[in-house]
């Protein structure tokens, strides 16, 4: 169960101080903090799907989306999320794993994103070609296809076969919402190897 600070003291209301209750519970192991204001009972609980509580609006991306896709070998032990309006980067490390929200454009936000479910909790997580464009968005300068293909294949360790199998028309419409030319030339990437 995820619970805030409020939801907590409503549940405790029957306590004489129930602040002092919460602290204890706290302290006894029975609820964990996550942040101030924020609290789990379960240290199984689905990561991605506590993501979006500690920090919002987010929705899981990066290399977290694209190891749960199958995209990437690596095992990802950082949450990676998408957020926007912020303008800067964010960190959290929890005593269940470390959060991190990357900022991205607010024009791209919105777009590419699907509501999962995961153990009863829902949360919103990019789709591959959403994933791989907030990636390449943060990966920094990119002039050239071939520097996109180093960073794909070489970097990143991504099977170009499963590259070839995403939405062209998909990754076209995304990369104009970002401004950065890195976006564009990856589509460039795509269209190419596409039609080579």
């Amino acid at each position: 169960m995820i619970e805030t600070h409020q939801m907590a003291m409503e549940r405790l209301v029957g306590y004489a101080s129930p602040k002092a209750k919460l602290t204890r519970m706290v302290a006894g192991g029975e609820l964990i903090r996550i942040r101030r204001g924020l609290y789990i009972d379960d240290n199984t609980l689905p990561r991605n799907a506590l993501a979006p509580v500690i920090y919002g609006p987010s929705y899981i991306s990066f290399h977290t989306a694209l190891a749960h896709y199958g995209l990437i070998p690596e095992r990802v032990e950082t949450v990676d999320s998408a957020s926007y309006g912020k303008n800067r980067d964010k960190n959290y490390r929890t005593p269940v794993g470390e959060f991190r929200y990357l900022y991205i454009p607010p024009a791209a936000y919105p777009y590419g994103l699907t509501l999962t479910e995961e153990d009863g909790y829902s949360y919103l997580i990019a789709s591959k070609e959403k994933a791989l464009c907030d990636a390449v968005y943060k990966a920094g300068l990119i002039d050239s296809t071939a520097e996109i293909s180093e960073l794909l294949i070489e970097n990143w360790r991504m099977e170009e076969s499963e590259l070839l199998l995403m939405d062209l028309s998909c990754i076209k419409f995304l990369a104009t919402r970002y401004g950065k030319k890195s976006l564009v030339t990856c589509a460039l990437w795509f269209e190419k190897e596409l039609h080579s």
